[in-house]
């Protein structure tokens, strides 16, 4: 694939086909951890450096193992197993030299190995007949895609914390209403990477 064709992968994951506002995989820490922007920079930055390395572990596992081995009816066994030594990993990095980060994103950390978000970014990477490289450049996509997400809902939870709102809507009913407007930004996105290169 060319350079193009690179981009428009990129772009597309980052704004149309954003896994939190579009395919909502990954809403567990989109809603949990987008209370403070550090802690949502912090799991942003988390989750597209597990979906990098889960894409980079998992595609040959895919292609040269489980393929090649007539075994793949185990594809989802084996990268949520990949995904949780991953998680595993970055969290005993981060107790070692970020203790601040590790101890703000507390349980959600833990949480990416169940996040739907890395497992659906693996498995479409494979699906949609992707090359190493543009999986990759998926999965970066995903996860930059998914840091934009946390940092802009971040911002407007903490514009909506310093605002009067009405009774009915205080609490989970105005942050499920603000995270639908944003989605619904994002749709504008849709028209505008497919027109890109033309």
């Amino acid at each position: 694939m060319d350079f193009k064709g690179l981009v428009v992968i990129l772009l597309s994951s980052v704004f149309v086909n954003n896994y939190v506002l579009s395919r909502f995989l990954g809403i567990c820490p989109f809603l949990g951890v987008s209370k403070k922007l550090n802690q949502a920079t912090g799991m942003g930055i988390a989750v597209t450096i597990v979906m990098l390395l889960a894409t980079a572990v998992t595609y040959p596992i895919q292609y040269f193992v489980l393929n090649k081995l007539g075994l793949g009816y185990m594809q989802t066994i084996v990268f949520i197993l990949v995904i949780a030594a991953l998680v595993q990993m970055l969290e005993l990095v981060l107790k070692r030299f970020s203790p601040s980060l590790h101890q703000g994103l507390g349980v959600y950390l833990p949480l990416i190995t169940t996040n739907c978000a890395v497992l659906g970014v693996a498995i479409n990477n494979v699906l949609d007949g992707f090359t190493f490289l543009e999986s990759i450049v998926s999965s970066l996509g995903c996860g930059l895609g998914f840091l934009l997400a946390m940092v802009l809902f971040s911002g407007l939870r903490s514009r909506i914390d310093e605002t009067d709102v009405p009774k009915p809507f205080k609490g989970i009913a105005l942050t499920l209403i603000a995270a639908s407007f944003i989605s619904l930004a994002f749709m504008g996105f849709a028209g505008i990477v497919d027109n890109l290169f033309i």
